[in-house]
């Protein structure tokens, strides 16, 4: 009875890597049900400070974004209503600036978080599967109960950006008003531990440091799914492992080849109108 549960073979005995030996398998893997990709303009989003960053802002009024990279991300779903089958992404962004100004003539380095909030809306598809998974220890006669071996019947959502460009960077008066919704407190434990010291909501501050970020980024929403594949099993390859000599230097230097594409300059891109995306900005949070 076991044997009617194995797929069938097809084809014939052959290399492992040509037309033979193939066979049915079925996999399990994430299946992406709806994605988007997108360009987003956070303008005037307020940087969070340490107190040391707090001061130097108060003496200086130029200051600059030396490094700018996504810490952590926090990602969101929410169900929406009366739209079965879809879902509010909802990212927040927590980005590490490595700034510098100039006090006096001299630089002076400081570090900040920037907070950036965006939201989308994709399909996710529908599941009344309840999944139960094995814990890694199971070897033992008394098994204590994983409770968090059951998954939701939510989808999953990935998000992947590039490093952040930073469009412009400006220290604001307290009257002006920049784009925040949210304090320190909001921040996670394990982003602060990025920076140099204990973040400041500068609540007695007279000036604020406000960035503006360009950030490209593709979202999407996966599943679990099974499909039956057509593959062919693994063999051990032919080609052997070759070691390099360390006597004759100059022998394996002259076996490379020449990288020619690193003397031939590429051509200069022409320059594309923006088209519709020229007017669509989205502010920081």
């Amino acid at each position: 009875m076991m044997a009617d549960n194995r797929f069938p073979r097809t084809g014939s005995l052959g290399d492992c890597f040509g037309n033979g030996n193939r066979e049915l398998y079925c996999i399990e893997t994430d299946r992406i049900l709806d994605s988007c990709k997108d360009r987003d303009c956070f303008e005037n989003a307020r940087v969070f400070l340490t107190d040391f960053g707090n001061e130097i802002i108060e003496r200086t009024n130029t200051v600059r974004v030396k490094c700018a990279t996504v810490a952590y991300t926090s990602i969101h779903l929410e169900s929406v209503q009366f739209n079965r089958g879809f879902y509010a992404v909802c990212i927040r962004f927590f980005v590490k600036l490595e700034l510098e100004a100039c006090i006096g003539g001299r630089s002076q380095e400081f570090d900040g978080i920037a907070v950036l909030d965006k939201r989308v809306i994709l399909y996710g598809g529908e599941s009344n599967v309840r999944t139960f998974k094995s814990s890694c220890d199971t070897s033992s006669f008394c098994v204590e109960p994983d409770l968090t071996g059951e998954s939701s019947n939510a989808p999953t959502a990935i998000v992947q950006l590039v490093d952040p460009i930073v469009l412009s960077c400006a220290v604001v008066e307290e009257a002006c008003k920049c784009n925040c919704c949210c304090c320190c407190c909001d921040i996670p434990e394990t982003v602060s531990t990025y920076m140099s010291g204990p973040l400041s909501d500068g609540d007695n501050a007279r000036r604020y440091l406000t960035v503006s970020l360009g950030i490209f980024s593709v979202v999407r929403i996966t599943r679990p799914a099974q499909y039956l594949i057509q593959a062919t099993e693994y063999c051990v390859p032919d080609k052997e492992c070759m070691t390099s000599c360390d006597d004759d230097p100059c022998g394996i230097f002259r076996s490379m080849a020449f990288p020619t594409k690193e003397f031939c300059p590429a051509s200069t891109p022409a320059l594309t109108s923006a088209g519709n995306d020229s007017g669509k900005n989205r502010c920081g949070c």
